[in-house]
């Protein structure tokens, strides 16, 4: 952004230190944007690690997805009472309990196995997603409040921390990952507790940018407008439509970005490519949240919207049927064009269209779209690789039944047997870190009170003998579950685009899309 506009914007902002609170607020969403990249380059570790299938890592990222969603809701229905100084105190705090569990992961495993390293990683997963859901019921309604005139703009410059943490976090996952030519390992991936600990980084920044701040109360507050009458305009028409869209949202896009770098890296054959190309699409994203103001002045917010949606749907859908590294980067350019201002414009619709509804009615959109992601998006998008990939691989009896799974995957009724994580990631390896952990067992270096790597050594010694014959539709199943899992999700951001038109209709009977202030404000 000019010093012009930084300067023309000053004026327009209600509080001299309004810039410093809208960085301070980047540089928190940016955290979780870190977090979050980091964690979806290191799956494969765990999965090789701790013998997760792809539904059960779905679990973990669904699970910091679903805390998320349920902090941003309650913590905006006490947002203006509490203060916001103290949520995000709170949310510190979170970030760093966080980490103390996710890094108890192999401890609890070699004491209580498989089930205990989930439940840390899912809790340490949960509570860092309450950290980052604290800072989004807060800085939010905090930058509309912040810049009442262009509220859309700045949601989307607040929101390119997002993309800004998943370069940061995505560019550290790359030169620290496993990196090989054709099945030689040339570098050994760096330890994943050591990539996880960068996203303390921003999290402390932004401590020491908000200390000592005063923080202005939101639009609806300060004219006096009830927590009952905020709530309220949760049940109107137009915002329970909202709602169910940025659900959709929250499914096709961070339910997608948990697994999109594990896929496109499956499809290029090389998981540094994927982690590269997701790099590639959030630093496109990052620039152009810049840019949103321009554009939604010309088409409009719905506007806006109705394209993403619709290039969010190619996009998805050139990533199921590529097959080379070029085919990858341009289906991948479409779908970060498509999903760039989905969320960030979103919120700025209902702050613009229910100024009434204050901290609350942009907290229940976030909240929605998180819990959606959480609960829906990152585990079906899990289920669904798992369910294509076991039926392609099902094709070789012989080696699906090596490779399965000890228990069925679920989602919502819905069962398929997976792929254990563990044994792909012996094959893949050729049992080199397997043999590195039996030796450290020997030795008494590493514990294995459970027989995990035991039985696991047990099992190489028999499946090792048909690795050859084993590695080829293994590794075509894997992929093969991933393109049909991207396949299937493109008819979400599909829906979406009906929706938006929709919307566009109803306005334009309307005679077009205005923003309300809260003297304004009906029904809808």
């Amino acid at each position: 952004m000019s010093t012009e506009q930084l300067d023309s914007d000053a004026g327009n902002a209600i509080a001299p230190n309004a810039h410093r609170l809208l960085w301070a607020g980047f540089m928190a969403i940016l955290a979780a944007g870190v977090g979050y990249s980091v964690r979806g380059g290191i799956l494969g570790q765990w999965a090789n690690q701790f013998g997760f299938s792809m539904t059960e890592l779905g679990g973990i990222t669904g699970g910091g997805l679903t805390g998320f969603g349920i902090v941003i809701i309650l913590s905006s229905l006490i947002a203006d009472k509490v203060g916001y100084g103290k949520l995000m105190a709170a949310a510190f705090l979170c970030h760093v309990v966080s980490a103390v569990l996710t890094y108890s992961a192999p401890a609890a495993f070699a004491s209580g196995g498989k089930e205990a390293a989930f439940n840390c990683l899912f809790w340490g997963m949960f509570i860092f997603a309450i950290g980052n859901g604290l800072c989004e019921a807060v800085v939010n309604p905090l930058t509309a409040t912040l810049f009442p005139k262009n509220k859309t703009h700045y949601l989307n410059i607040l929101h390119a921390g997002w993309p800004a943490g998943l370069v940061l976090g995505g560019l550290a996952s790359f030169f620290m990952s496993e990196v090989k030519d054709g099945d030689t390992i040339v570098r050994e991936a760096i330890d994943w507790k050591i990539q996880m600990s960068l996203f303390m980084i921003p999290v402390i920044l932004y401590g020491i940018m908000l200390l000592g701040q005063k923080f202005p109360k939101s639009e609806a507050a300060s004219a006096g407008v009830s927590v009952g009458d905020m709530i309220g305009t949760l049940f109107a028409p137009l915002m329970v439509f909202l709602l169910v869209i940025h659900a959709m949202v929250g499914y096709v896009e961070l339910g997608t970005d948990s697994w999109i770098s594990k896929i496109t890296g499956s499809i290029m054959e090389n998981p540094a490519y994927g982690l590269a190309l997701f790099v590639y699409t959030s630093l496109l994203m990052f620039a152009l949240r810049f840019v949103a103001g321009p554009i939604v002045h010309k088409i409009s917010p719905l506007g806006l919207l109705f394209v993403s949606g619709l290039l969010g749907a190619t996009g998805l859908t050139l990533l199921g049927s590529a097959e080379s590294v070029t085919a990858c980067i341009i289906a991948a350019t479409v779908y970060a064009l498509g999903k760039t201002f989905l969320w960030p414009t979103m919120l700025g619709v209902v702050s613009e269209q229910f100024p009434k509804g204050g901290a609350i009615a942009i907290g229940m959109l976030g909240g929605a779209g998180m819990l959606s992601a959480g609960l829906l998006g990152g585990p079906a998008i899990g289920f669904k690789q798992d369910y294509h990939a076991s039926a392609n691989l099902a094709e070789s009896k012989e080696t699906f039944d090596r490779y399965k799974a000890s228990a069925p995957s679920k989602f919502f009724g819905f069962e398929a047997v997976g792929l254990d994580g563990a044994k792909v990631g012996v094959l893949e390896n050729d049992g080199k870190d397997l043999d590195r952990d039996l030796k450290l067992v020997a030795d008494g270096k590493l514990k294995d009170e459970k027989g995990n790597v035991k039985a696991l050594g047990e099992w190489w010694a028999t499946a090792k003998t048909s690795a050859k014959v084993d590695k080829k539709p293994v590794s075509a199943a894997g992929v093969f579950g991933g393109k049909m899992a991207l396949k299937l999700t493109a008819y979400v951001p599909a829906t979406m685009a009906a929706c938006y038109l929709l919307l566009i209709l109803l306005f334009r009977a309307k005679g077009g899309y205005k923003a309300v202030h809260v003297e304004q404000e009906g029904t809808h």
